[in-house]
């Protein structure tokens, strides 16, 4: 909802104002604004013409936290400086306890709104601004509503009265920390900020690998792990933000890497697979524990051991989703005899046992035992099912089914990034939108929205601050924005300070323009066993949605070459469209640079920039990309070189000229090949040019990690043009 402060050129009879607009994430549950008396002294709450009154913040000011023993270290109001330090350049003191004079005061009234949880009352008057929460949660939640006004507004603020509180009391985000991506310690403090600020009161890294297990050296070797002291300073961070930390560990499927190594292959079920070639697509796939095996246990309970002390919260997420090789390799006999839903059951049961033994609080992914339901009737009365459903248009059907059979669920919608360099928001918005409300109507305890890394987590993170908006709004009162593009509009307003509303517009229309995305060019290049056979278990995970003739198609390829030919065939309208899809993502792209340039504030100028190296680099690798793929269509002859190629948008490699639309080589070339096969020379320099720079941007986010394998795959994109 657009809010306004308006503000006069004079203080004559003029009815000529300023108008400041303004957004709240997520959109309060009741606002009421003070209504303009008349012209008069704005630092006295007088209104404009017109308007309403408005409040400006005094030059030199006092903020007052009487919370008792909550937040000792006044946290909160600490941040109230901080966006006052930013917006007016003073900086304000900070006080304890109720013998201050302040302008701004803190504190905690268990009789506020007490019909509601977790509920908090801003006023912002002549006299002051106050909040008060009717627990410690309302208060972070509603100084977290007064810095988004502070940030948009000051130094003149609208006077008006806040009562608001969450549909959902936990609101959780759940970040993939482990599938080639490991954020820097200082990344998630400022992700730990921004969760914050949009009033996200739960975070979970996922760790397949990536933590720094004692005697499990060669499975997170060259991964750059996270370590126990990162995990404990992350736990006091997010803790002093009012953010349950919650760890959450593979310790049943997803275990490929550790049961690569020779010291723990023996505890797959296809311990003969192990020296298969490394391939993201597989990493997927073939994981799961053989829980016959009596070692195993004794890993995944040491996994839970070793990372739970290291976190303040009794919560602990076992995770056990995807175990798809259960009961099909070395378990096979026992499978036969009981059954892979009594087996997993057990195991799972066995699990949350040992947790709650401890006086832990066990949760799970929640898939495998919506797929077989009678699980849901053998598993512990005090787990917490996190039900993950990602589809756009999904339906409340499995909610329901979770709910009618009495288990405690959390709905687990997603931000769509994973294998993308652009974000897919409109099946993000259209998943999280519908979801919120699903777990509303079967009373789910929370929302946890996911950002998965698939396929080397090529996704810079900072591409899901769109989605990871998109569910504040939805899991605090997700009925009150029922469309996209208001949505998108007040993304832009509070997030990225565009007065226009349009830059989350043009990055969505950015997002449209893939033709041959990137989970397509893993899988069209892993095909290739690495010696020139087909990848079977590649092949057979190639996702076609529901067009089940091009799936059994691929499937019955027998060959490399085969198996690359029907993905492009079924591919080749969209690759058809990539001198189009090009030209529109260089319009888009200037589109984002002008509207930042055009911001007023450095601030907004700071936030947008922030997020525009991504989302540059992302738009140039997708240009790329598309590239890449009708590249191969042309070569494949899936799609004729005359229909476009005089069309394609030049390559702009180093050492050519672009002649028309397509590149040529210089004089020192030396070669005689055609010109197509220039372009694609062209086409490999730019990538590997383009990597050096992607590279660069994920280091100010990332750990080196494994990055290495989004280099392998640029390089043999490169290496396949040149052949």
């Amino acid at each position: 909802m657009q809010y306004s402060v308006k503000l006069p050129t004079s203080h004559n009879a003029s009815p000529d104002v300023i108008v400041r607009d303004f957004e709240l994430i997520p959109q309060p549950q009741r606002i009421e604004f003070a209504p303009a008396s008349g012209h008069g002294n704005a630092t006295d709450g007088n209104a404009t013409a017109g308007g309403t009154a408005t409040v400006t913040l005094p030059y030199s000011g006092r903020i007052a936290q009487q919370t008792g023993d909550h937040d000792p270290s006044c946290v909160l109001a600490n941040q109230i400086a901080d966006d006052i330090a930013a917006a007016t350049g003073l900086r304000w003191d900070v006080t304890k306890g109720g013998r201050w004079q302040s302008f701004v005061t803190l504190s905690i009234d268990e009789t506020v709104l007490p019909q509601q949880a977790h509920a908090y009352r801003l006023t912002v008057g002549s006299d002051g601004i106050r909040v008060t929460g009717n627990d410690e949660s309302g208060l972070r939640d509603g100084v977290q509503t007064l810095r988004q006004i502070i940030r948009q507004c000051a130094p003149v603020l609208p006077s008006l009265v806040i009562e608001d509180h969450p549909a959902y009391e936990t609101r959780g985000y759940y970040l993939d920390a482990t599938r080639g991506r490991v954020p820097t310690l200082d990344w998630l403090k400022t992700w730990a900020d921004k969760l914050c600020l949009y009033k996200y009161n739960q975070l979970q890294l996922y760790v397949e690998h990536t933590f720094l297990f004692d005697g499990m050296s060669e499975t997170w070797r060259g991964t750059s792990p996270l370590t126990p002291a990162d995990i404990i300073a992350f736990d006091d961070y997010c803790a002093a933000r009012g953010i349950e930390l919650v760890p959450s560990v593979s310790t049943f499927g997803h275990l490929y890497m550790a049961l690569r190594t020779r010291e723990l292959r023996r505890l797959g079920e296809f311990p003969e697979q192990a020296d298969r070639p490394y391939s993201l697509v597989e990493r997927m796939e073939h994981h799961t524990l053989n829980i016959t095996e009596p070692d195993s246990l004794a890993l995944s309970f040491t996994l839970i051991d070793d990372y739970l002390d290291l976190f303040r919260t009794r919560k602990f997420n076992i995770c056990g989703d995807e175990t798809f090789d259960l009961g099909k390799g070395r378990s096979k006999s026992e499978a036969d005899r009981r059954g892979v839903a009594a087996m997993y059951a057990d195991y799972v049961s066995r699990l949350c046992g040992h947790l709650s033994e401890q006086g832990r609080e066990p949760l799970f992914w929640g898939d495998i035992a919506i797929e077989m339901p009678e699980i849901l009737t053998m598993l512990p009365d005090d787990v917490t099912l996190l039900n993950w459903l990602y589809a756009p248009n999904i339906t409340d059907d499995k909610v329901r089914l979770v709910a009618q059979s009495g288990a405690r669920q959390y709905v687990c919608p997603a931000v769509w990034c994973w294998n993308a360099l652009l974000p897919r928001l409109d099946w993000a918005w259209n998943n999280i939108s519908r979801l919120a409300r699903y777990g509303m109507r079967y009373d789910a305890a929370g929302f946890l929205v996911t950002d998965w890394g698939d396929y080397g987590h090529v996704n810079d993170p900072r591409m899901a601050v769109t989605g990871m908006i998109y569910g504040a709004q939805c899991a605090w009162n997700p009925d009150a924005v029922q469309d996209i593009d208001e949505m998108n509009r007040r993304v832009s307003v509070a997030e990225y300070g565009d007065a226009t509303g349009t830059f989350v517009a043009l990055l969505r229309e950015a997002s449209r323009q893939v033709t041959f995305g990137w989970d397509r060019l893993v899988q069209y290049l892993e095909l290739d066993m690495g010696d020139g056979s087909l990848n079977r278990d590649v092949r057979d995970a190639i996702w076609t949605g529901d067009d089940a003739d091009a799936r059994a198609h691929i499937r019955a390829s027998e060959t490399v070459a085969e198996a690359r030919e029907r993905l492009l065939a079924w591919l080749g309208d969209d690759l058809a469209r990539t001198p189009a899809a090009n030209r529109e993502l260089d319009r888009t792209v200037a589109g984002l640079g002008a509207v930042a340039a055009g911001m007023t504030s450095a601030g907004a100028r700071g936030a947008a920039s922030g997020s525009l190296a991504p989302i540059l680099v992302g738009a140039e690798g997708q240009r790329l990309l598309n590239l890449f793929g009708w590249c191969m269509a042309v070569r494949g002859g899936v799609i004729d070189a005359d229909n476009g190629a005089g069309d394609m948008p030049g390559a702009a490699a180093a050492g050519g000229t672009v002649d028309g639309d397509m590149v040529v080589g210089d004089a020192n070339d030396g070669t005689s090949d055609d010109e197509f096969a220039r372009y694609e020379r062209s086409v490999a320099r730019d990538l590997e040019r383009w990597f050096e720079t992607y590279a660069t941007v994920w280091r100010t986010v990332s750990a080196e990690s494994e990055l290495r394998r989004i280099a392998d795959v640029i390089w043999r994109c490169a290496d396949l043009l040149r052949a």
